[in-house]
């Protein structure tokens, strides 16, 4: 799962000064340093944020790699977004755009990097519980967030594997070699990541309400 590694990171315990900041106050980081860039919308405010959220990383002790590193399709994503932009003759769009995905990014490594997954999704719960008034579950809110992050990196992990495979088989320039077996995988992890949400009884209420809807005359 290297792509998957390099997209957010894993946490691995460095006994920072971030890493000991409670989770509330760090989603509060990851706020300040995107916030006011996406607002501003200026390449030079997007570019000094950037900075400064490496300079933060690094300060954690996670290595400038894990703290900048980008991935092949990441940079290959990011040029493409300057590219169509370019043609449509918004050149200075097209690099703030790419400035505040990559800004996002590594403000997301500021959480991934230094807080376990338990503690980034009790948080999640924490602030949403307000929503309760609104008939609105927290904790279904965390599940999703924390189904998300695992699952984006595991899909990407899923291509790198299929596109060594296919290098090592000579069919590296093949499309169908990586769609097929990629789209495979992700049908396969959504249906093991369903049954597993369903043993713990998950979405079982939604299922009962669909069902008494229905009988209802």
């Amino acid at each position: 799962m290297k792509a998957g590694n390099e997209l957010f990171g894993t946490y691995q315990p460095a006994g920072s000064r971030l890493e000991a900041l409670s989770v509330g106050w760090k989603y509060v980081l990851l706020l300040a340093l995107t916030i006011p860039a996406i607002a501003a919308g200026r390449w030079w405010f997007s570019l000094a944020s950037i900075v400064v959220t490496i300079v933060i990383l690094v300060a954690a002790r996670v290595g400038v790699r894990r703290a900048a590193g980008l991935s092949i399709g990441m940079v290959v994503v990011c040029a493409l977004v300057v590219a169509v932009q370019a043609l449509a003759g918004h050149v200075v769009t097209g690099v703030v755009v790419v400035e505040n995905l990559v800004l996002a990014l590594y403000a997301t490594r500021v959480l991934t990097l230094t807080t376990p997954i338990p503690e980034l999704v009790d948080g999640i719960a924490i602030a949403c519980r307000p929503l309760r008034f609104f008939r609105v579950d927290p904790e279904r809110i965390a599940l999703a967030v924390a189904v998300m992050v695992r699952s984006l990196p595991h899909l990407l992990g899923a291509f790198d594997e299929v596109r060594e495979a296919a290098t090592a088989r000579g069919i590296r320039r093949n499309p169908v070699a990586y769609v097929a077996p990629v789209v495979v995988r992700a049908v396969a992890y959504a249906h093991a990541t369903g049954d597993a949400l369903a043993a713990r009884g998950l979405g079982e209420d939604d299922l009962a309400m669909s069902t008494d809807t229905t009988m209802a005359p």
